[in-house]
């Protein structure tokens, strides 16, 4: 039985989004166990599920403008920090929030716990692509600098992740540049670049341009935290402003706009669907020895079931455990 822990008090639509998410996920999978921490009372008239699911009541949460390692470290009765916290003491194998995001990276860290011979773990999350394959990207904001060798790890560990939980044989690896060209960028990316190419653990395909990014040019995509939060908020913001763009110009396009969109509607829901990458599930901070993953914090209950499919996906691939035993056995060859 695989167990997740659950933070039923984090997000802008908790605990009733959360909840709804979680009745979904047990009546599709037999084979998980729900842990909800929160407050019994809010989060009982949203569940429906009665088998293998167990509360935790706890009334303090971590607010969106709580300060994180402070948060941690004042907030140990948290409905966050008690989800990590049986993810540490072995009661659950993973743990879900929609809540602060830099809270639940300093609990992955400080509670949970990084990998040996991880320098730092990245915030990984699967985008959309234009033929729905989609690929994966970090590091998405967990760390706001990074070194060159920080940026090979991140390359190591997309990977592992695309091969082990996506099904990809030979994920080919793009680094995020200002141009294609093996001398483009700056020093950070011209020394990765070397590194990168000289990795045989990888397959390493050279330098990618923002642009090309939803082509699917690569499977994994290698930036440093502060460009990859910048670039998926540009993705984000890219695909809301067109969608509704879009809508606003059939609504006051008058009756032959309304039936063009009508005669167009299925290929308009396609494109939409081509946009949204909920469904591939939530951000992970890989390089944690647990799933410690991160919904958005405007999750609707689809994103949540689709979130708790992805654990269950991962977990029932061991990538995490996988993940250990090789920087393990990296180090003693090292050593």
């Amino acid at each position: 039985m695989k167990r997740i822990a659950v933070d039923a008090m984090g997000g802008d639509n908790a605990p009733k989004a959360i909840i709804e998410g979680v009745n979904r996920a047990i009546e599709a999978f037999e084979d998980i166990e729900i842990q909800l921490f929160g407050d019994e009372e809010k989060i009982k008239p949203y569940l429906t599920a009665t088998e293998r699911v167990t509360i935790f009541h706890t009334d303090e949460k971590i607010d969106s403008n709580d300060e994180p390692a402070k948060a941690i470290r004042r907030k140990k009765q948290a409905s966050m920090v008690l989800a990590a916290k049986a993810v540490k003491d072995g009661q659950a194998d993973a743990v879900l929030s929609a809540g602060n995001t830099g809270a639940l990276l300093a609990a992955g860290l400080f509670v949970v716990g990084r990998i040996k011979g991880i320098d730092r773990p990245g915030l990984l999350s699967t985008l959309p692509t234009a033929d729905g394959t989609g690929f994966d990207m970090l590091d998405l904001g967990a760390n706001a600098e990074n070194t060159a060798s920080q940026l090979q790890q991140f390359a190591v560990l997309g990977s592992f992740y695309a091969h082990h939980v996506r099904g990809i044989d030979k994920p080919r690896v793009g680094l995020l540049n200002n141009g294609t060209e093996e001398m483009k960028g700056d020093p950070l990316r011209k020394e990765a670049y070397q590194l990168l190419a000289s990795d045989a653990r990888i397959h390493f395909i050279g330098n990618i341009e923002a642009r090309d990014l939803m082509t699917g040019v690569a499977d994994v995509v290698v930036a440093d935290g502060f460009t990859g939060n910048a670039v998926l908020k540009s993705i984000e913001g890219t695909a809301q402003a067109i969608l509704s763009q879009l809508k606003t110009s059939i609504k006051s396009g008058g009756f032959k706009a309304k039936v063009g969109a009508l005669l167009l509607k299925s290929s308009l829901y396609d494109m939409k669907k081509s946009l949204d990458y909920s469904s591939a599930g939530g951000a992970v901070l890989f390089g944690i020895k647990a799933p410690v993953v991160k919904s958005h914090g405007s999750s609707d209950a689809t994103s949540i079931f689709f979130t708790l499919k992805q654990i269950r996906q991962m977990l029932d691939s061991h990538v995490v455990g996988q993940l250990v035993e090789t920087f393990a056995q990296e180090q003693a060859f090292e050593e």
